[in-house]
């Protein structure tokens, strides 16, 4: 595959994420627990990857490899941990805002880790991200909001836990088929889950019958397919570009608040979308350099002649 295809993995791996906080959201209202409704998507959803994998291309792993994956997942569970209890007193607009802090977080640890300082056009595009970002999630034309301590907290914490995620999909298990990879991930993720929340009430019938829909579905987008569409795409991208990349999770937030939970969404937000499907575009773009040098040369030597 050509490298594009592999950002349109990663950039789809962000727009899974962006679909979370509505039902999220919907799964609330319906009376759920952030317990009850963490605990089914990952189990759910580690139970449809596992399905997959058992019809898939698998690796005879050693057992520190398969720890290594494991452990891997630990940033996947607690995304959901600390995503959903910021969704508990932050609207999803502004919980997505926190989570959204990866894009120069990743950029960030990515320069002091390895040592690679972000070109100019990389961190033109994270301006434009963020930018776009403010102006989505209505903070400037809502005329002020109030945050609470609690959910700031917690969606910081899923923005770097979340970066954790993106770079070890790049780093862990490099040689590993990706549906086990992510087989594996998403079993750690679930571990996490459990050894945190400790869900017993989906040990009734009547409850884990009436989540299993918003279970279902949160754990196809939020556990089974990230970890496994960025097993793809993410070593062929890179971690920086990769946190660009997943971007696409904000647009997708807004977009499904106003069609879904029919929140009314401002001029200035949508503008702020495409703000940011702009900045993921511009990150994206590779001017043709050589070809630029190679024209000047020509011209120089027709002059000289």
């Amino acid at each position: 595959m050509k490298t594009w295809h592999y950002a349109l993995i990663v950039f789809l791996g962000g727009c899974c994420y962006g679909v979370l906080s509505t039902f999220v959201k919907l799964a609330y209202s319906a009376g759920f627990t952030v317990k009850e409704v963490t605990g089914s998507q990952f189990i759910l959803g580690t139970l449809l990857i596992w399905v997959v994998a058992l019809f898939s291309k698998k690796k005879k792993l050693t057992l520190p490899n398969i720890g290594k994956l494991l452990l891997a997942g630990i940033p996947v569970g607690l995304t959901g941990v600390f995503y959903y209890q910021s969704l508990q007193t932050l609207d999803a607009s502004l919980a997505i805002i926190f989570l959204f802090q990866f894009v120069w977080i990743g950029t960030f640890i990515e320069w002091i880790v390895y040592k690679k300082i972000p070109s100019t056009g990389k961190m033109a595009s994270i301006g434009i991200l963020i930018i776009g970002s403010i102006l989505a999630a209505g903070i400037i034309t809502d005329g002020g909001i109030e945050l609470s301590l609690k959910g700031t907290v917690w969606g910081l914490l899923s923005a770097i836990s979340y970066t954790a995620f993106i770079f070890l999909s790049s780093s862990v298990g490099e040689d590993t088929p990706p549906v086990q990879k992510s087989a594996l991930m998403s079993t750690g993720g679930l571990i996490t889950v459990l050894l945190v929340f400790q869900p017993t009430n989906l040990l009734h019938l009547s409850v884990m019958i009436g989540v299993a829909p918003y279970g279902l579905f949160l754990g196809l987008l939020g556990v089974a397919l990230p970890p496994l569409l960025f097993s793809i795409g993410m070593k062929h991208v890179g971690p920086s570009l990769g946190t660009i990349l997943t971007a696409s999770e904000l647009p997708i937030a807004v977009i499904l608040s106003a069609m879904v939970l029919a929140e009314n969404v401002s001029l200035s937000q949508w503008f702020g979308v495409v703000l940011i499907l702009g900045g993921i575009v511009a990150a994206n773009v590779k001017w043709p350099k050589t070809q630029m040098k190679s024209t000047s040369l020509e011209s120089k030597s027709m002059l000289q002649e």
